[in-house]
């Protein structure tokens, strides 16, 4: 009982064991699931949290948390989920439960950092025990998404919205006069363009485009110069089974609204699919001379009045959310139109704050 200790330390008592007479059980180690962006500067998110699964508490596992699925994570207050904290007899072993334990988690609505801190976990400088706290600060670009992203997790991703499609057109023509009709079927025929379906999905700032033939779980799909056979294709509940190029893979895989996430076991991937893409191209195009609130929060200072002119990476305004200050900047150099903000203000997501003349 430390607590206890402590109050004899404080009456002046000595420590009932001397460090040497300390003996070590097991290994514990916690990580803390936010709402946030790691590739954005860690910047804090905010929204309903229309998936929250986490993995069930055990001897093993402990889950502290004060959200459920449903629960809006608000501005006013810090953006953790949940501490997930897991022991066994050792740190390999400790190391292995959390791996497991972090590929059960998903977080639907705002961004998380599940996907950092299952790279977190791997990394050799965790797994060997050198990391220091000063460690992310210096080598902060080895954890963040990876330039690369792996052909396997983009292609399964791929099919599991291939499959979907096929299965809700399937659904669709069952409550057809005619659900044999050709024209019910998504296999994407058309004369003289042999089926093929060019997709496009977002990740971050890049735009994924691969292009499939095929129906039925079997593709020939093109994307990054090379075209893969998929064979056998699968899905059971959140289970992907395939063959890649003829080796067996298996991922967990979910789709929300318009977001596909699949898991290898060991990482991540989560697409915007192709509407959700033309929003935000159309989104950017239309709003270079705009400046919008990244997130919710209140405005505590405003740098700028109609008529200045500024340059590009100007800052407008601040707003402040979730512990934190952000500059909102001018996208462009020109001069300012407008501006429908004062400090003080409480701003929702995406509200245009001020304007450039075009």
């Amino acid at each position: 009982d430390l607590v206890e200790w402590q109050l004899r330390i404080a009456d002046g008592q000595a420590l009932p064991l001397a460090q040497d007479a300390i003996r070590q059980h097991g290994h514990a180690i916690e990580v803390r699931l936010y709402a946030e962006d790691p590739d954005a500067g860690f910047l804090p998110g905010s929204g309903t949290l229309q998936t929250l699964r986490l993995p069930a508490a055990s001897r093993a596992v402990r889950i502290d948390s004060g959200v459920i699925e449903g629960d809006v994570v608000t501005i006013f207050y810090d953006p953790m989920i949940a501490k997930l904290i897991v022991w066994d007899e050792d740190r390999p072993r400790a190391l292995a439960r959390m791996r497991e334990a972090l590929a059960a988690c998903e977080i639907a609505g705002p961004k998380s950092n599940i996907a950092f801190l299952e790279r977190l976990i791997r990394h050799p400088a965790v797994v060997e025990g050198r990391i220091d706290t000063g460690y992310l600060d210096r080598h902060l670009d080895e954890f963040l998404s990876p330039a690369t992203l792996d052909p396997a997790l983009v292609l399964a991703a791929t099919v599991v919205h291939l499959l979907t499609q096929e299965h809700a057109a399937d659904c669709n023509a069952a409550h057809t006069p005619d659900p044999t009709s050709p024209w019910a079927c998504v296999d994407g025929w058309r004369l003289g363009h042999a089926g093929n379906r060019r997709l496009a999905f977002l990740h971050g700032e890049q735009r994924i485009e691969p292009l499939a033939q095929g129906y039925a779980g079997h593709y020939q799909i093109t994307w990054d110069a090379r075209v893969h056979t998929i064979a056998g294709a699968r899905l059971d509940g959140e289970t992907l089974s395939l063959r890649i190029d003829g080796n067996m893979h298996r991922f967990r895989s979910t789709l929300h609204a318009d977001n596909v996430l699949v898991h290898d076991g060991q990482q991540r991937l989560r697409l915007q699919v192709e509407s959700v893409y033309r929003r935000h191209a159309e989104a950017a195009s239309a709003s270079e001379h705009r400046i919008r609130a990244p997130m919710p929060g209140r405005v505590v200072l405003v740098q700028a009045k109609p008529g200045d002119t500024v340059n590009a990476g100007a800052v407008l305004l601040v707003l402040e959310a979730m512990k934190m200050e952000l500059a909102l900047k001018a996208p462009r150099a020109g001069v300012v139109a407008e501006l429908r903000a004062q400090a003080g203000d409480f701003v929702e997501a995406d509200a245009v704050l001020a304007t450039l003349e075009q």
